[in-house]
């Protein structure tokens, strides 16, 4: 057995509650192993929760819908026009003691990703994307702006999106990540339904969301913050 979060939007005092999920996990790198997973994960979803349109958010997803709004796959477009990945985009804005590299907004998502300057730079001391600087915290804040901005953008998701209940993201493990893809999809989703996407246009408006509002995400699964990973 193994344990997942779901991400369920628009819950009353909070714009996403998150559930810590059983499920039987299949091992194995190929993606039918992962797939089998996800279903595993999204049927005890329905036993435990009563929720049957359950989206799987990463690029293993056996909807396509999914697999595009992968941070790896989900685009975002700066003021000049230009796009770039999320994944690249989160990257990208990290500023070590060392500096930040920006460079990693023309590579692919996994080679931002893997890129070992990410791991040998020092601390991380916050993000800058385009001069649009963010502390370390609220934790989860500037990956959640920078994540529905650029779903915010993709208008041509958002029909589909908003018939699903809930989000999951198999690829995610909250004992050693806090950013979540999945829980960015179900912020979205909640902002949306309660016509207030327009803090995205106001910094402080968005990090006051989450003295707003109770935060329900997985940080609290973690006892020692400094070892997570920031995605």
């Amino acid at each position: 057995m193994a344990q997942r979060p779901v991400f369920i939007p628009n819950q009353g005092d909070y714009l996403v509650e998150t559930s810590m999920v059983d499920f039987i996990y299949h091992t194995g790198f190929a993606i039918s192993q992962k797939q089998k997973s996800i279903q595993s994960l999204h049927q005890s979803i329905k036993d435990n929760f009563g929720l049957n349109r359950v989206l799987e958010v990463s690029s293993k997803s056996l909807d396509e819908l999914g697999v595009q709004l992968s941070a790896f796959n989900l685009m975002i477009k700066d003021k000049s026009g230009l796009s770039y990945s999320v994944e690249c985009a989160f990257q990208s804005s990290k500023v070590f003691e060392l500096g930040q590299y920006q460079d990693l907004l023309y590579k692919t998502s996994r080679e931002a990703k893997k890129d070992e300057r990410l791991k040998t730079s020092g601390k991380l001391l916050g993000f800058n994307f385009y001069g649009n600087v963010w502390e370390l915290e609220p934790v989860t804040a500037f990956y959640d702006w920078l994540y529905i901005n650029a779903l915010n953008q993709n208008k041509k998701y958002h029909d589909e999106l908003l018939s699903y209940q809930a989000f999951t993201d198999i690829e995610f493990n909250p004992k050693k990540s806090i950013n979540c893809q999945a829980y960015s999809v179900a912020m979205f989703v909640s902002l949306y339904k309660n016509n207030m996407l327009d803090v995205l246009k106001d910094k402080q408006a968005f990090i006051n969301l989450y003295k707003q509002y109770q935060i329900s995400n997985t940080i609290k699964e973690h006892k020692e913050l400094k070892e997570l990973s920031l995605f």
